[in-house]
């Protein structure tokens, strides 16, 4: 999978045709019919891009686009009916990214998809990941904090990518587990607040990994 891409959209036939089009490019996908539902599977998905209608049942588009923005820094492509000028700069100016307009081509929407993550650098795993004088080198499976270098075992070098890789992200316990651990695991949920505490001491930044109460971890970006 290429990554998760949110589909918040209250028409059936046109989240069923977006959705159909992204997963056959490799990417997972997350469908959430309202405002609401879209801001609570932010917090339970590694969302890398979100795709978002303007006219939704109770809070609007423009809105959720603006309490997005105000806790992530990931993409958001608009897909909306409203054609006029006003419509697409008040969209652009509540952080979305891109705007199409419906009616639209399907493979225009997902070359735009590929594009913005290309240029947000979500087209492949970077090798190198750096938040707030934190820098993770894939590659060479070393980490600096301003500039010195911090050991950290195997288990906690790959929690801190799955961290960073996500900025502003919120990942759930299960979700860090999946990424981490990948089913070999003991003692729950509970090793991941273990492993981060641990994460924490040795960077010497406990502010960089916040805790999201009933949520999970998450990178301030």
């Amino acid at each position: 999978m290429k990554g998760a891409i949110l589909i918040v959209e209250d028409e059936q036939a046109i989240a069923e045709l977006v959705r159909a089009y992204l997963r056959r490019e490799g990417f997972d996908v997350v469908w959430a019919r309202s405002g609401e539902q879209a801001l609570e599977e932010l917090s339970r998905h590694p969302v890398r891009l979100v795709v978002l209608d303007i006219g939704l049942p109770g809070i609007d588009g423009f809105e959720v686009c603006r309490r997005l923005r105000s806790r992530t820094a990931v993409p958001i492509l608009i897909l909306s009916a409203r054609e006029d000028e006003v419509d697409r700069v008040a969209g652009l100016e509540a952080g979305a990214d891109d705007y199409v307009v419906k009616p639209f081509s399907p493979r225009e929407l997902v070359a735009r998809v590929k594009a913005i993550l290309r240029r947000a650098g979500g087209g492949a795993a970077a090798e190198a990941l750096a938040v707030g004088g934190v820098e993770l080198d894939r590659a060479a499976r070393t980490v600096t904090v301003a500039g010195d270098r911090v050991e950290l075992t195997a288990r906690e070098f790959d929690l801190l990518a799955a961290l960073l890789a996500h900025p502003g992200v919120v990942l759930s316990r299960d979700r860090l587990l999946e990424l981490v651990w990948r089913g070999e695991f003991a003692g729950g949920t509970r090793t991941v607040d273990v492993h981060v505490a641990q994460l924490r001491a040795k960077l010497g930044r406990p502010e960089l990994v916040e805790t999201v109460r009933g949520a999970g971890y998450k990178v301030a970006p």
